[in-house]
């Protein structure tokens, strides 16, 4: 099981992303993460996870502490991650 942030065991499965992230790193669910926790997941700078939040790409939480997130803030981060496949040149770009 998987505690959530108010500590309620979850069934696995609900962050398929960041589990399947954490497992890779052998890491467990903590539910709620600093900024050096997420710096140490996603092997970044701190510095990384800070420019993450200023371009609204990472929601930071106001919780105890400095900057913090829950796991659904993470698993939101990953699913937004993908990147589209690079364009392939049409036929005005092709000799």
């Amino acid at each position: 099981m998987v505690k959530d942030a108010e500590g309620l065991n979850q069934p696995p499965g609900n962050y398929p992303f960041l589990e399947s992230l954490l497992n890779a790193k052998g890491l467990t669910d903590k539910g709620i993460w600093s900024i050096r926790d997420v710096a140490g997941i996603f092997a970044v700078k701190s510095r990384a996870v800070y420019d993450w939040i200023a371009n609204g790409k990472l929601a930071v939480r106001d919780l105890p502490g400095r900057g913090r997130f829950l796991s659904e803030d993470l698993e939101e981060f990953l699913r937004n991650s993908k990147r589209p496949p690079k364009g392939r040149r049409g036929s005005q770009g092709e000799r």
